[in-house]
């Protein structure tokens, strides 16, 4: 797979603003953020993309997904909810080929989304 630069986040080549860290996982606030919270949440075993879970083993992607909603909860936005979203694909938005969650919270989300 190619290097991206949530490869070189990893590895601390790149700065980023971190917001958690364990593991399995390394959370950082987004450049460009779309909500009051905005953090992208990688797993530190990469996959290009969610689809690529379909070939990841179920304890894998429950560590994952247990640690994103770790990071909901030190960010605090369990009291009033926050959106989860994954993109896959060109169609789906997704800009850099690694399996990445962001999660969006601190303010009131809209349906539909997009």
């Amino acid at each position: 797979m190619e290097d991206t630069i949530f490869d070189k986040i990893l590895r601390r080549e790149i700065p980023a603003k971190i917001a958690y860290e364990d593991d399995h996982v390394l959370a950082f606030h987004d450049l460009h953020p779309q909500a009051p919270v905005h953090v992208l949440v990688i797993p530190k075993k990469k996959q290009p993309g969610i689809q690529a879970f379909s070939g990841a083993s179920s304890e894998d992607i429950g560590a994952y997904m247990v640690a994103v909603a770790k990071v909901a909860t030190h960010l605090g936005l369990d009291a009033a909810g926050y959106r989860v979203v994954f993109n896959q694909g060109k169609y789906g938005q997704q800009t850099v080929a690694y399996v990445h969650a962001h999660i969006l919270g601190g303010r009131q989300m809209e349906w539909p989304p997009g």
